[in-house]
């Protein structure tokens, strides 16, 4: 049941880096990217793939990681992600995306659930870095990286306590704690 698989879809930071993922399989979510709705049909959307370990640290090098755990630099060497995903907007195409990255990102990162895998959603990314570090032509807005792999992090989702607990926090267990508002608190009658 797609409930299930949206429940399941968290934000995963630490993964199970001796589990490699294939180009079959980054290739199988782009299918999905592709066949999601687009903003005035004009598909402006391009995607870089990787899967191999140099290409993926230097994916890494240019991520944020976890803005609310502030002591916690990010996955230390054997839990860093296994792929990454990085979505592009092809401004020969058009110079605003509208709803497409959010409509892709849930597709495949649903996906990526599908087949028993997590990640993590990036829009905080050293843009100029990662683009100097992977040659990204100037054609291309770097818009999100989605780091893949297979979770070995617990998250538990909990109600929140007040319209101020939003932030996401980890146990002494290193356990993920996500905050969410009540359903009854988001339905304006």
């Amino acid at each position: 049941m797609i409930r299930d698989f949206v429940f399941r879809n968290r934000s995963y930071r630490r993964f199970d880096q001796a589990h490699s993922i294939e180009k079959d399989t980054l290739i199988e979510l782009i299918e999905l990217a592709r066949l999601s709705p687009s903003a005035k049909n004009l598909q402006p959307l391009k995607y870089m793939l990787s899967w191999t370990p140099e290409k993926n640290a230097k994916i890494f090098e240019s991520l944020v990681w976890a803005g609310y755990l502030t002591d916690w630099p990010g996955p230390e060497e054997g839990e860093r992600p296994t792929a990454y995903i990085i979505i592009l907007g092809d401004k020969e195409l058009t110079e605003s995306y509208s709803i497409d990255p959010g409509l892709v990102t849930q597709s495949m990162m649903l996906g990526a659930v599908e087949k028993g895998l997590g990640g993590c959603i990036f829009g905080t990314v050293q843009r100029s870095k990662l683009r100097e570090s992977l040659e990204i032509p100037e054609q291309y807005d770097i818009l999100y990286v989605l780091a893949i792999g297979k979770p070995v992090e617990k998250v538990v989702v909990e109600v929140m306590k007040s319209d101020d607990d939003y932030k996401y926090w980890r146990d002494s267990d290193q356990v993920h704690h996500v905050p969410k508002r009540k359903l009854s608190d988001l339905i304006i009658d």
